[in-house]
C-alpha cells in the first residue's frame, strides 16, 4: 500500500476514535434522578428522571420520556435532558434516556431499539417509586429517536429484542419529530444498517391493529428523512381506525424545531392540546 495512502487510512482511523472517544454519556444532572436500567456493559444504561417541583412520593403522574436522535450512531441525553425539563415544568414526570449508539457502543440499531422497549419496561415496572401512573406515559422521540419510540408502541418483539424487557403496556401517546419510520429494502431510510432485518425492524411494515394516538411533526424540506416515510405512517394508521395527527412544517429541515424558533414552540403547545385531548393531563383552564 503507498505510504500516503497508509497514512490517510490511519488519520481517518484516529480521527473516528478521537470522535467516538470525545462522545461520553453524562452520569447524572444536578436537577434529575439517574437510575440505571441495564447493566454488563462496558458502561451502563440510564435514566434521568426530572420531577415537578411539588411532586411527592405518593403521586401518580403523567410522564414523558423523550428519545433523542442520531441515526443510532450518535447523541446522548444531553440532547434531552431540556425535554425532560420541560415536562416537569408541565406537573408531568421527565425522563431522558440513553440507549446504545454505533459510536459509543459499536452496536446496530438492533440494539437501541432493545434499549428503548427496556427503558419503558424498567419505567411501567418502578412507576411507584417514581411517583408516575404507568398508563399516562409519552414517549417520544426526533429521528432516528422517533423510530425506537414508534417500537415501544408495537407488542411483539422484534429481532434483538427480548421478550422480558417488551413494554409492560403500550405508551397512553406517541409524539414523533422528522422520525424514520420505514426501514425496508424498497423505500426505507439506510436498511443496510439492519442487515436482513430492516423489515423486521421498520415500524411501519409492523404496526399492531391498535396502536397508541400519535402526534406527529416533519417539515416539507427535510432532506435526511423525506416527508413521504411520514405521509404514509399517517395514512397507514388512519386506514387501520389509529389516530395520527400529523402536522407538515412549511420550509422545515431536519432540525426545523432549531430552525424555526415559532415552529418550536407552536409544537409545544400541541403537544400540550393533544396531551389534554387525550387524558394525559387535564384540560387547560378556561381564558
Amino acid at each position: 500500500m503507498p505510504y500516503r495512502r497508509l497514512c490517510g487510512l490511519l488519520l481517518l482511523a484516529l480521527v473516528g476514535h478521537t470522535l467516538r472517544a470525545a462522545e461520553l454519556a453524562p452520569t447524572g444532572f444536578p436537577d434529575a434522578d439517574a437510575v440505571v436500567y441495564r447493566e454488563g456493559l462496558s458502561e451502563p444504561l440510564r435514566l434521568f428522571i426530572v420531577k415537578p417541583k411539588d411532586w411527592k412520593s405518593t403521586d401518580r403522574r403523567p410522564a414523558l420520556i423523550f428519545f433523542f436522535g442520531g441515526g443510532w450512531t450518535t447523541g446522548t441525553p444531553n440532547n434531552t435532558i431540556s425535554w425532560a425539563r420541560w415536562a416537569a415544568a408541565q406537573g408531568m414526570i421527565g425522563i431522558a434516556p440513553d440507549y446504545r449508539t454505533k459510536n459509543r457502543y459499536d452496536t446496530s440499531p438492533l440494539a437501541s431499539v432493545a434499549d428503548s422497549r427496556a427503558a419503558l419496561h424498567w419505567v411501567q415496572g418502578h412507576a411507584a417509586e417514581c411517583g408516575l401512573d404507568p398508563s399516562r406515559v409519552v414517549v417520544a422521540g426526533n429521528s432516528a429517536g422517533g423510530h425506537v419510540a414508534l417500537w415501544t408502541g408495537i407488542t411483539h418483539s422484534p429481532p434483538g429484542s427480548a421478550a422480558d424487557e417488551a413494554p409492560r403496556i403500550k405508551p397512553a401517546a406517541l409524539v414523533l419529530f422528522s422520525t424514520v419510520s420505514d426501514t425496508s429494502l424498497a423505500n426505507g431510510y439506510t436498511p443496510q444498517r439492519f442487515g436482513d432485518d430492516a423489515a423486521a425492524l421498520s415500524p411501519i411494515h409492523q404496526l399492531d391493529r391498535a396502536m397508541p394516538p400519535m402526534l406527529a411533526f416533519h417539515g416539507d424540506a427535510d432532506t435526511t428523512v423525506p416527508l413521504r416515510q411520514a405521509t404514509a405512517l399517517r395514512d397507514q394508521l388512519i386506514a387501520s381506525g389509529n389516530i395520527c395527527e400529523l402536522h407538515i412544517v412549511p420550509g422545515g429541515s431536519h432540525n426545523f424545531g432549531r430552525d424555526l424558533p415559532g415552529w418550536y414552540e407552536k409544537s409545544l403547545e400541541l403537544m400540550l392540546d393533544f396531551f389534554a385531548r387525550h387524558g394525559v393531563l387535564p384540560p387547560a383552564p378556561a381564558r
